[in-house]
């Protein structure tokens, strides 16, 4: 008798393992292409060959700290201000010379260019010093984001950006793209066409499900 309820226990637990493995197999299904492009993406020196962007890939992407900052209205921003949405991003002076003037007008351009996804960008300048022309801005960047980086949480954030062959990023006159989960993976060499900056924004938002 024992051995009959044995056999019908062996039965059972076989039904009730098929009954869950195309359960698994949907759920490992769904999973696993998102946890491969995690790794690829964020662990992995791998690229597609004819890989056409414009930019300077930051490899591995450096994930920005979260802090609290100063903005040149005198309010503090959220500890998030980098994070949620795809940001563009300048490091310069207050005092924003000609070649600071000229990045700021190719991050507008390559911003107006996206059209309907402008919603899912925003532009910052991350500034030390003073802001000492306030009518430019008030001008020609009303809707840029600017974000004092001279206390020590600034220069926490500064700290992450990387050099340019010994140039400290603040003086480098480099934009950067910075993802929606807050990590630095792009940046652009002064001078660099917007249209550039553009159509790698272009391909990163089509691909993207965040931000």
């Amino acid at each position: 008798m024992w051995l009959s309820e044995m056999n019908n226990l062996s039965i059972e637990t076989g039904v009730t393992e098929r009954n869950r493995r195309p359960f698994f197999i949907v759920l490992g299904l769904f999973f696993l292409p998102l946890v491969l492009a995690f790794a690829v993406y964020y662990g992995s020196n791998w690229r597609p060959s004819g890989t056409t962007n414009k930019g300077d890939l930051i490899n591995p992407a450096i994930s920005l700290p979260l802090v609290k900052l100063l903005t040149s209205e005198g309010e503090i921003t959220n500890d998030r201000f980098l994070r949620g949405d795809w940001s563009l991003v300048y490091l310069g002076d207050g005092s924003c010379d000609q070649p600071c003037r000229d990045a700021l007008f190719s991050m507008r351009q390559a911003f107006q260019l996206l059209g309907k996804d402008m919603t899912r960008i925003k532009r910052v300048f991350l500034y030390a010093g003073n802001i000492t022309d306030p009518a430019f801005f008030l001008a020609q960047h009303t809707d840029l984001m600017k974000v004092n980086i001279d206390a020590a949480a600034g220069h926490q954030l500064l700290e992450v950006f990387p050099d340019d062959k010994g140039v400290p990023a603040l003086k480098s006159g480099k934009i950067y793209i910075v993802d929606p989960l807050g990590n630095l993976m792009m940046a652009y060499i002064p001078d660099t066409d917007p249209r550039n900056i553009y159509q790698d924004l272009k391909k990163l938002l089509s691909l993207s499900h965040i931000g």
